[in-house]
């Protein structure tokens, strides 16, 4: 379990790093690209999801926010723990009592602040361009909210077990996004799952991914878009279980794996490398 004083110290973490990010333009310039990129895909669709009248595009934009989710936790996320593994944070946090919890929970506050600000960008936009966009009851609201909240823990969770094993932070890319298209792929994020074989949709069904984009769907779609779904239900009691399962996979994985990421590093393999990239510049 987490601490009340770990809590405290992540919320702080975090705290601080979003007002780090808000002041580089670079930083959160780079969030508005994906936002900007799902919205032009959904503008050039045309025609509706089969079997139903609810146009194509509300589909793409409901598949967009969980790809921004996915995004975020596990592509930006690991590479940042990469990045601070090799600068010598991870190692100071090494002899602090509950320090990588701390960690992970600043690092948790960090992604749902970013996602839950690429997603309001996203549906606004959605809203304007191709006549999606914001849950239509209160209902919906809920659902939008537990799903992306929970979904993100999740992935977060898994992002920072992924970003603990990765070698550095030059090969995150290689190592993390083709997994990753993948896993978009086999999620069934912009096209109805139903239309991909019964092995590749069960294959999907023990990721989280696939749950999120259809708790989100459920969220910003009507009830006439379920023909498209399996079993012609939202599921949103096999979506919390699902997530529910992951996040406790999460809590027990990613604080001993970056635990021992940390063990690996020392005072001399980070002068060394300092040293190398010294030389380097010159």
């Amino acid at each position: 379990m987490i601490s009340r004083q770990s809590l405290a110290v992540g919320l702080h973490r975090g705290r601080t790093e979003l007002r780090q990010t808000a002041r580089t333009p670079r930083e959160y310039l780079g969030h508005l690209t994906n936002p900007a990129m799902f919205l032009l895909t959904a503008s050039f669709q045309t025609g509706t999801i089969p079997g139903s009248p609810v146009p194509s595009s509300r589909m793409v934009i409901a598949g967009s926010v969980a790809a921004l989710l996915a995004m975020i936790a596990m592509v930006w996320l690991p590479q940042q723990l990469a990045t601070e593994r090799e600068d010598g944070t991870l190692l100071r946090l090494r002899g602090t009592p509950g320090g990588m919890t701390a960690y992970l929970v600043g690092k948790t506050v960090m992604v749902l602040a970013i996602a839950g600000l690429s997603t309001a960008l996203l549906l606004a936009g959605g809203a304007l361009t191709t006549d999606s966009g914001f849950p239509r009851s209160a209902d919906q609201w809920g659902t939008l909210l537990w799903v992306t909240t929970l979904g993100l823990v999740a992935l977060s969770l898994l992002g920072a077990a992924v970003g603990a094993m990765l070698p550095n932070p030059r090969q995150a890319l290689a190592w993390v996004m083709i997994p990753m298209l993948g896993l978009l792929f086999i999620s069934g994020i912009f096209f109805p799952v139903t239309s991909m074989p019964r092995w590749l949709r069960i294959t999907g069904e023990v990721f989280p991914l696939k749950w999120i984009a259809q708790g989100i769907r459920s969220a910003l779609l009507p009830d006439s878009a379920l023909v498209a779904e399996t079993g012609q239900s939202w599921q949103h009691w096999q979506t919390f279980g699902v997530l529910g399962a992951w996040t406790l996979l999460g809590l027990l994985l990613a604080p001993r794996l970056l635990l021992k990421s940390s063990r690996r590093e020392s005072g001399s393999r980070l002068a060394a490398r300092r040293e190398l990239v010294g030389q380097r510049s010159y």
